[in-house]
């Protein structure tokens, strides 16, 4: 997330008020409000309880889902400010781009929720994903505090509260598959790179959060380019070929991306279309 400004597209929705009655004060400090997540729902997918301090943040800036929206993608970023500035921005309701997402996660683990789940938050901007756009409405969004995710790795703790909070994500929203668990590098090949290349995107795959390619996969049979849209990467506009690979290899295989569309890359490309495959043939 940047600070939205005249040359930076908002992530907003459309131009919808603040909602009435919702506030943010944009405090990270403890507050007496603070408390564990529960949820009706089983908290994780096993049914196991989560621990992660949630922190309820109400920002204004959300709007309704659109009647008979499914939540079925799970966004995530990094902040690229201190968190702080973060909640600052994410909770005002008078700037003129207004952007907000579902929870920021700090680098201790502390979660703060700032829209409810069942409201479309305004994180995604312009994106696409599996031959939809403008996934604001059917995504749930959560800002992960990092300057910089290309430099900077990701504590331990915040990994953890990730994990934890997405596996309570996941449960709620069980149409969110396994590929459908992206970073808006993914939605937005070129303008956007977070979370970065150094988001531990293995570990949560083993954690059963997203897909992970394994090594040694065979060679891709066929047309690269149309695996690539088959998996979900087909922005409808012009977007340059090198620079969707990019956003591929920046998910799938951080330690050389250069756009070229190798043979290994390829394989990567090969192994997760199998892996997506399978694991709907077991969910159906």
């Amino acid at each position: 997330m940047v600070a939205p400004g005249p040359r930076q597209p908002s992530r907003q929705a459309g131009g919808a008020r603040p909602a009435r009655g919702s506030h943010c004060h944009g405090q990270p400090q403890a507050r007496p409000d603070q408390r564990r997540l529960r949820s009706a729902a089983p908290a994780t997918r096993s049914g196991r309880r989560l621990s992660v301090p949630l922190v309820d943040l109400p920002s204004p800036n959300h709007a309704p889902r659109p009647d008979g929206a499914v939540v079925d993608i799970l966004v995530l970023h990094y902040t690229e400010l201190p968190l702080q500035e973060s909640l600052d921005i994410l909770c005002d309701g008078r700037r003129e781009h207004r952007v907000s997402s579902h929870y920021v996660l700090a680098e201790d683990g502390t979660t703060f929720h700032l829209v409810p789940e069942d409201r479309t938050a305004w994180h995604a901007g312009q994106s696409w994903w599996r031959g939809r756009e403008a996934l604001n409405a059917t995504s749930i969004g959560i800002e992960i505090v990092n300057l910089h995710g290309d430099r900077h790795d990701y504590p331990p703790l915040q990994v953890a509260a990730l994990i934890e909070l997405c596996e309570g994500i996941l449960a709620r929203h069980p149409a969110i598959v396994a590929r459908n668990v992206v970073g808006h590098s993914d939605i937005a090949p070129k303008r956007k790179i977070d979370p970065g290349l150094r988001f531990p995107w293995a570990t949560l795959a083993k954690a059963g959060i997203g897909l992970w390619p394994r090594a040694g996969a065979r060679p891709l049979e066929g047309d690269f380019e149309k695996a690539l849209q088959r998996f979900g990467y087909a922005p409808p506009i012009a977007v340059p070929p090198r620079e969707i690979v990019k956003a591929f290899q920046r998910r799938y295989r951080p330690a050389r991306v250069d756009g070229m569309a190798d043979s290994e890359t390829k394989a990567l490309l090969a192994d997760l279309l199998g892996i997506s495959s399978a694991l709907l043939t077991a969910s159906g």
